[in-house]
Parts: structure tokens; C-alpha cells; sequence
């Protein structure tokens, strides 16, 4: 059997699955019908893929037009430092704008052999900086004006943590690459290949565009494999209230042994089960002088360090193992959130012995 007729095989168990699983729900689950399914799966799903096809197609774009240099200037002191090249540094940029399309292209040079699986991994690390403050702009003007001063420190807090872990990941690759086998030959290629590209011609864009059709359906058909049954069964997990009962379990067993405290644990418990529901009750609670602006604090910091690896598994785990493949995406999720976790516990101990 030819690879071709393979992959769409394999697309064609997905799909086969994927229906099985929504029939099933639809018949036997009151909390999902069709309506629900296109607000809640068809469009969000529609949405992930479409950055992911545009991550595929610029990675191969920047790639064959010799563009990643350009792309990559913003971050390239941090990345020449680092010794993990343009392509990650490319990969940073893009970051900002939409975690599944630089994932996307993370893959997609690691596919093409122009990164290692070390690179891709602490690329993948150091892009938790610019997804910091891609959200950044919508959750200041929710929690500020909720928890003042205290959710103030906890932003700084945070950031401080993230800020740590990627200037560690930096250092790493400092110490663990070798420059020989990323920038300097990088910078060779790259200023060959704008030579090139100053006498590109209709040839060679057909020749790239040749390219880019020979790829990428593959890569995409690959990639839908995945993402199609594990977000469907995410979903269907979450619209049936799974990870909202981790949630409250996971924070009942942490506030008995950690924090018994009665007006800590509403907190912890309602930034556990919805993100603004916390900032509120804390907020109320500090307003009503139940709690201290410390005390807000370190339960905020509890209350994310308990909730967020139960959303990442719900938000993150299709996108990384639709787009990484279930092993390696799943080691990227759990290694991230393990960094992240100890960051932010790390820096939260530091504030709680100052303050």
C-alpha cells in the first residue's frame, strides 16, 4: 500500500471515530446537541486548524524564500546567545501572534531536519514568554480592577516566573548546543540564499510552489489525524463536567493538607473552577478584610498553580498532540507545565519570605 493511501486511511478511521463519538453523545448525553456541537467543536475546531494550515504554510514559505532571517531579527540577539537558531528565533516572532501557527512551524522545521528535537523542545519552552502576554491585554483589565494592588503583585509574580524559566532554557541551550551547528552555518546559508532570492524567477516560485503542494496535504492529513478525535473527545469530556470535577477535587485535597484556612479555600476553590469567579471572591474578601494583600496573593498563586495544568489538558492537550503527535506532544504539555508549576511556586516562595 502506498504512504498516500495510508494517510487517508488513517484520516478516514479519524473521521469514522470522531462521528461515532459525537452520534453516541448526541443520543446519550442531554448536555450536548447539535447547536452546541457547531458553537462549542465545529467552530473552535475550524479555528485551530486554520492556524495550524497557516503555521505549515509559512514555516515552508519563510523556509524556501529565505525569509527566515528577516522574520527572525526581532529575537536574534536572544537566539544567537542561545545557539538555537533562526528558525526557532522565526518560530519566537510568530509566537505572539498565535501559539498554534508557531507551533505549527516548529514542526514543519523539525520535519525538514533544519532543527533538532532539543531545539524544538526548549523553542516550544520559550515561546510560554510571548503566550504570556498574548492574553495579557484582556485578563489586566479583568483583574485589576477586581483585586487591585494584590493582582498587580500576582501579574508581576507570574511574569517574573516566566521570565526566569526562559532565561534558564536560554542558558541551557547556551551550554548544551553547539553555535557550529546553528547560527554560523545558518548565517552562510541564509546570505546565500538572499543572493538567490534578489534573482528569483517564475521558475523558481513554481518550483516552491511545487513544493509547498507536495508537502503540505500530507502534513495537514497528519496533523487532522490527531487533532480531530482527541478535540472531540476533550470536548466532549468538558461539556459533561470532567475537568470541572478534577478541578474541585484537586483543590479540596490541596486547601485540607495545605491551606485549611475557610476564606483561602473559597478563593483557591472559585479561581479553580472559573478564572474571573476567583479574582472576584478574592477581591470581595480582601475589600471585606477576611484576607491581607499577602495573603490574596499566595492563594491567587495556589488557586494557578492548581487550576492551570487541569486547563492546560483541557484547552492545550489536542493542539499539542494533534500537532506534535500524542507521545511528543504530550512530553511538550507535561514538561512545560512541570517548568511552569515550579517557576511560579519557586518565585511565589521568594515573595511570601520578603513580604
Amino acid at each position: 500500500m502506498k504512504q498516500g493511501d495510508v494517510k487517508y486511511k488513517r484520516l478516514g478511521i479519524s473521521v469514522c471515530f470522531t462521528l461515532v463519538c459525537l452520534i453516541f453523545s448526541l443520543n446519550y448525553f442531554d448536555t450536548v446537541s447539535l447547536s452546541i456541537c457547531l458553537k462549542k467543536l465545529g467552530i473552535p475546531l475550524f479555528r485551530l486548524l486554520s492556524f495550524i494550515v497557516i503555521g505549515l504554510l509559512a514555516g515552508q514559505l519563510i523556509e524556501s524564500l529565505g525569509w527566515t532571517r528577516h522574520v527572525a531579527v526581532l529575537a536574534r540577539p536572544f537566539f544567537r546567545f542561545s545557539n538555537l537558531g533562526n528558525q526557532c528565533s522565526a518560530a519566537f516572532t510568530t509566537a505572539f501572534i498565535s501559539g498554534a501557527t508557531a507551533n505549527a512551524m516548529l514542526l514543519d522545521f523539525y520535519e525538514d531536519k533544519k532543527i533538532s528535537k532539543i531545539q524544538l523542545f526548549l523553542s516550544n519552552y520559550i515561546n510560554q514568554f510571548p503566550a504570556f502576554f498574548l492574553h495579557l491585554p484582556t485578563t489586566v483589565f479583568i483583574v485589576l480592577p477586581l483585586t487591585g494592588y494584590a493582582g498587580a503583585l500576582y501579574f508581576i509574580i507570574t511574569f517574573m516566573a516566566t521570565l526566569l524559566r526562559t532565561i534558564c532554557f536560554l542558558v541551557f541551550g547556551r551550554l548544551y548546543l553547539k553555535p557550529h551547528k546553528n547560527f554560523q552555518s545558518e548565517q552562510m546559508h541564509s546570505g546565500s540564499l538572499e543572493k538567490q532570492n534578489n534573482k528569483t524567477n517564475k521558475k523558481e516560485i513554481r518550483s516552491i510552489l511545487k513544493s509547498i503542494r507536495t508537502k503540505l496535504p500530507g502534513r495537514i492529513i497528519n496533523i487532522v489525524v490527531w487533532v480531530l478525535p482527541i478535540y472531540t473527545l476533550v470536548f466532549i469530556l468538558n461539556i459533561n463536567g470532567f475537568f470541572d470535577y478534577l478541578n474541585q477535587a484537586l483543590a479540596g485535597v490541596v486547601t485540607v493538607n495545605i491551606m485549611p484556612v475557610e476564606s483561602l479555600s473559597v478563593v483557591i476553590l472559585s479561581f479553580a473552577a472559573e478564572f474571573t469567579s476567583g479574582f472576584a471572591a478574592a477581591g470581595a474578601l480582601m475589600d471585606a478584610g477576611v484576607i491581607s494583600v499577602k495573603q490574596t496573593v499566595i492563594a491567587l498563586l495556589l488557586g494557578n498553580v492548581l487550576a492551570f495544568p487541569i486547563r492546560a489538558l483541557r484547552h492545550q492537550l489536542p493542539r499539542y498532540m494533534g500537532i506534535f503527535s500524542p507521545k511528543m506532544g504530550l512530553q511538550l504539555l507535561l514538561s512545560g507545565q512541570v517548568f511552569r508549576v515550579l517557576s511560579i511556586v519557586l518565585m511565589g516562595t521568594l515573595y511570601y519570605m520578603v513580604a
